[in-house]
């Protein structure tokens, strides 16, 4: 179940048909989900920009909203201007090898038209209080499947993928999608967000501006554990607006105020990163050899006069996907027998 389906409706915008971030042509979401005894409950997730996104990047940009996290492949990012690879979400010390596993995959795929090296991004958040972190139990056989699963359409959500162990508001989080839809007078672009939600504490929760972490406290749901505020939150903006690389780290930061709009504030421990590529520009070429290729590429900019819709879309969007990250989410039992109950739709209402 997700937000709308309990006539929840975040914002004025106007979703698209999947409400998800796969509304953005091109892009498709895959995952890997790991649920193996009592204590495993981690996995991957792989959002594809496009099936030609290691020869053909598309720019990007990013923001910070608190630093206690990593994304891998930022550095390049911000120095170019450019996203040159899938984009993986998985747990904190799973990034190595998701990064490595998404190497090989594009090594074994063939170099043309490729630069002969590659900076992945990969995300993370902590999900230690359900899952093994220890255990290192992604491998890159789980991200070739979720390589393989990525799909346009619908998205999965709650206890999937990267987002299977997440605790979101000291309720069951994981992966939520959202997007809206511009109207035509300013372009008709599309906006989708993807969030491994994993952060924030029970009594700063909001929706819709009701109170409900005040409203459901610890003594009707008890918390799951952990530091209350510990975790993080890594979102993910795609648009198919023509937007140039400081444009789409204008959009990227514009995701911090989705979360503060449920309650987020960034917490000192919290890992809040953010990335924007947008698909409005094609035709770019990794620009490895100097002597090949077109000396110039064409570009479009979508002027600043119509931007401020888009930072409404990235803000609904963004708080929408993590209302649907929490109430797509199932209560889930992990290591040492910790719970994070999930947050009941009807109850919700309620509250509302």
């Amino acid at each position: 179940m997700r937000a709308r389906d309990y006539g929840i409706a975040i914002g004025a915008g106007e979703p698209g048909p999947e409400n998800a971030i796969t509304d953005v042509a091109g892009v498709s979401v895959g995952h890997a989900t790991l649920i193996d005894g009592a204590s495993v409950r981690t996995g991957v997730t792989v959002i594809m920009p496009s099936d030609e996104i290691w020869a053909a990047p598309v720019f990007a940009g990013s923001h910070r909203l608190n630093g206690n996290g990593e994304m891998t492949g930022l550095e390049w990012v911000r120095e170019s201007g450019l996203l040159t690879s899938p984009v993986a979400i998985t747990n904190t010390h799973s990034v190595g090898v998701v990064r490595d596993a998404l190497i090989a995959h594009r090594s074994r795929g063939g170099s043309a038209g490729m630069s002969p090296w590659a900076l992945p991004v990969v995300g993370e958040t902590w999900d230690g209080v359900l899952n093994d972190l220890g255990g290192f139990h992604v491998r890159p056989e789980h991200v070739e499947q979720a390589i393989a699963a990525a799909a346009p359409g619908p998205v999965a959500e709650g206890n999937v993928g990267g987002g299977t162990g997440m605790i979101c508001h000291g309720f069951k989080g994981g992966i939520g999608t959202a997007s809206r839809r511009g109207t035509e007078d300013h372009g008709g672009y599309t906006v989708g967000v993807l969030v491994q939600a994993n952060h924030g504490r029970r009594a700063r929760l909001a929706i819709n501006g009701a109170p409900v972490g005040q409203r459901i406290g610890a003594d009707e749901v008890p918390l799951p554990g952990g530091p209350p505020g510990a975790g993080s939150i890594i979102a993910v903006v795609a648009t198919d607006a023509p937007l140039l690389p400081h444009q789409c780290d204008r959009l990227a930061q514009r995701a911090g105020l989705g979360v503060a709009r449920v309650g987020g504030v960034g917490e000192h421990t919290s890992g809040d990163l953010f990335l924007c590529f947008a698909t409005g520009n094609t035709g770019m070429t990794v620009g490895e050899d100097e002597d090949q290729g077109p000396v110039t590429a064409p570009l479009a900019m979508l002027s600043d006069a119509y931007i401020t819709r888009l930072f409404d879309a990235v803000v609904e969007a963004t708080e929408e996907a993590i209302v649907n990250a929490l109430l797509a989410a199932e209560t889930m039992r992990g290591r040492d027998g910790n719970v994070a109950y999930a947050l009941d739709g009807d109850r919700l209402l309620s509250v509302l």
